[in-house]
């Protein structure tokens, strides 16, 4: 997939001002901890996750949403009216129908001729909205639209933590399958695209590359199909299997997506890779023999947010250190398994970043980074 009329013209994000530590959520597991006589400090240990973030309970994917278009709009000096497409492509959404982007077109107030629409593909959710919305406007139907996805982890965090508090039979074996869902974090992000033509970032998407290993489906698995801000999910992840399988499909897409560019390694200036945890990113990284020093993370803080998770690392990271005429790699993953590589050629920073809770407030990474963090972030 090649790009020549298409740019990333600008972010906007939220993440919510609940944090909940690994610490915290391991206590809540007291007895379970005791009782297989586990470790403290375990979960951040296998992980590198020492927190991760909740909205308000109740809070709404659409509110979220809305509130990021908002900023993404904002950022970009952009009025609404000439957004073509919505496509909202988080996991998470308001309920089974209609579309989660329905009431956020409503509240936006955008055009009646823009395209609207969800899509779902676990992580990968936002990145297939943004390829969708890049073939639209390369063809020419539209010249701007907004993708966007808003990710709540308090009810998998929360739902797993009570049945595994209520299964006394529970083995140190079994448990493994629950710790990839302890992991979740929430976040909200929204990318603006536009034509060439009206850009004024100038930040192109050049091209991607995009593989399916559906061998491996059933890795990571939900126990029921139901969706809405009130269900109580439960997940099963064979999480070492689902690392090395993803990172081999990762390694096999990263020979297409450089051919698609027509990039050697050489020429990535900067990667963003999906969040999952700190062993995933070491062995993506040695893999695909990209150097850490280049990459940026947001997991140790933000957990992993699902299909914000790499929208939202991007957006943070050019904020953190301002990009001019740099190259990025977008590498992302998900569950199914289904891998999707994104080149980018960046120029200017138009982002905007809000926390969201009782009183929103403006994003600042500083608030935000520990010692757990600051190896990866400076």
């Amino acid at each position: 997939m090649n790009y020549q009329n298409v740019c990333i013209e600008s972010l906007g994000f939220l993440v919510p001002d609940e944090v909940v530590s690994s610490d915290e959520i391991e206590r809540r597991l007291t007895a379970v901890y005791e009782r297989l006589k586990l470790p403290l400090g375990r979960l951040e240990l296998m992980s590198g996750i020492a927190a991760r973030r909740f909205w308000p309970t109740g809070t709404r994917p659409s509110t979220l949403s809305v509130r990021s278009c908002q900023l993404a709009l904002e950022a970009a000096e952009m009025n609404s009216s000439e957004i073509g497409a919505l496509i909202h492509g988080s996991v998470c959404r308001d309920f089974l129908e209609p579309a989660t982007s329905c009431p956020v077109h409503f509240h936006l107030r955008l055009p009646e001729r823009c395209v609207v629409y969800d899509t779902s593909n676990a992580c990968l959710g936002i990145l297939n909205g943004m390829l969708q919305a890049a073939n639209m406007i390369e063809l020419g139907q539209i010249r701007a639209a907004l993708v966007v996805g808003s990710e709540s982890g308090r009810s998998l965090v929360e739902t797993t933590i009570d049945s595994l508090n209520a299964d006394v039979t529970l083995t140190r074996q079994q448990i493994k399958s629950a710790v990839a869902s302890l992991t979740i974090g929430s976040a909200s992000c929204a990318v603006l695209l536009v034509h060439r033509a009206i850009s004024r970032s100038g930040n192109r998407l050049l091209g991607a590359a995009a593989m399916a290993r559906t061998d491996f489906h059933d890795l990571c698995t939900s126990d029921q199909d139901q969706a809405g801000h009130t269900m109580q999910p439960l997940m099963n992840t064979d999480s070492e299997r689902l690392m090395l399988e993803g990172v081999r499909t990762g390694a096999a897409t990263f020979d297409e997506f450089l051919h698609a560019v027509n990039w050697e390694r050489s020429d990535i200036d900067r990667t963003y890779c999906h969040q999952v945890g700190a062993a995933h990113r070491k062995m993506m990284l040695e893999s695909l023999r990209l150097e850490p020093e280049r990459d940026f993370a947001t997991f140790p803080w933000l957990g992993n947010t699902g299909s914000a998770a790499l929208p939202i690392t991007l957006a943070i990271g050019v904020q953190h250190q301002p990009s001019i005429n740099e190259r990025f790699a977008l590498l992302g993953i998900g569950s199914g398994i289904n891998c999707i590589m994104l080149g980018l050629e960046w120029h200017t920073t138009q982002i905007a970043g809000r926390i969201f809770g009782q009183q929103e407030r403006e994003f600042c990474l500083s608030e935000v980074s520990s010692k757990h963090i600051s190896e990866i972030v400076t």
